[in-house]
């Protein structure tokens, strides 16, 4: 069984995106498929929008950015360090997602060095159909390596 992600990021509730990692390779390629499921109950769903809540694309996003950092700081060669956004390219987001959805989420990093990386990850919604269809987000992400603290 893998660390909890809090075992292994900085990230806290209310701003932890990520509630389980079911699988990492810390060898080519290096990535990581991981469960976020938003509930209901979180405030943003109450403001994005009212009468139609729908999960904010940039939280899938980040979702990625999260389960890249776990599969990151899981090297390590890595421990000690904290990835930060350093851009986000060709984001697409396919489908509405609505609270309550189990998300999968995927990253496969791509380059990787002391002080920098890119990924390119994706946010799948739970069900038996074509991938294809299931796809929510797609987005590459550059980051950045800073000192977890200062």
């Amino acid at each position: 069984m893998l660390p909890t992600p809090e075992e292994v990021i900085p990230h806290r509730p209310p701003f932890l995106f990520l509630d389980e990692v079911v699988e990492i390779s810390l060898d080519e390629p290096v990535g990581g498929k991981g469960i976020w499921t938003p509930s209901s109950s979180a405030e943003f769903f109450s403001g994005h929008f009212p009468n139609r809540p729908t999960l904010p694309g940039v939280l899938m996003v980040e979702a990625i950015a999260q389960l890249g950092a776990y599969v990151l700081l899981s090297n390590k060669e890595y421990v000690g360090l904290l990835p930060l956004f350093g851009g986000i390219d060709k984001a697409r987001f396919r489908r509405q997602v609505l609270p309550d959805t189990k998300l999968e989420l995927e990253i496969e990093l791509l380059s990787l060095s002391k002080r920098a990386g890119k990924g390119q990850g994706r946010v799948l919604v739970e069900g038996n159909e074509d991938p294809k269809k299931r796809i929510a987000c797609e987005a590459n992400l550059m980051f950045v390596l800073v000192p977890a603290e200062q």
